[in-house]
């Protein structure tokens, strides 16, 4: 490593390395995606640099690309969420009635840590009924026939 900055990343610099290579092109079966691997690697900030995660967040979870949303929901949003639910649900409310593919997004999240408290877990799931009457299905993996 000839870098002082590949021993010390930071949450800027892993963003602006996933968006050098977002939108991309999914790996094929069995292969090891980098666009999730990048996106796995912005997470690690979630618990400290969560403002500029929820910007990238807000960028590509309203992306056509069905599986960069679904790695932005699994991979950002629901950690976003399970560490900073009362700081981040308000944004994401607004986010999900102004966007179907950011309540796309959404719908791959699932509730945990802060989301599970009672009070948080209820207003999840009244996000979550909201963006399922928006996008039309009851998982975002299947069609809505």
């Amino acid at each position: 490593m000839n870098d002082i900055y590949d021993l010390h990343p930071t949450v800027s610099m892993s963003i602006a390395a996933a968006e050098r290579i977002l939108p991309g092109e999914r790996a094929g079966e069995g292969d090891v995606d980098p666009r999730w691997q990048v996106i796995l690697d912005i997470d690690r900030f979630i618990t400290t640099d969560p403002d500029p995660i929820w910007e990238f967040i807000l960028r590509w979870g309203v992306h056509e690309d069905e599986d960069l949303r679904t790695a932005i929901g699994v991979g950002l949003l629901e950690d976003l969420l399970r560490h900073h639910f009362s700081s981040f649900i308000d944004r994401v409310e607004i986010a999900v009635r102004g966007h179907e593919r950011f309540a796309d997004a959404f719908l791959r999240c699932r509730a945990t840590g802060d989301a599970l408290l009672p009070s948080h877990f209820e207003r999840f799931e009244g996000v979550r009924q909201e963006c399922l009457a928006r996008v039309g299905r009851e998982r975002p993996d299947t069609d809505p026939a």
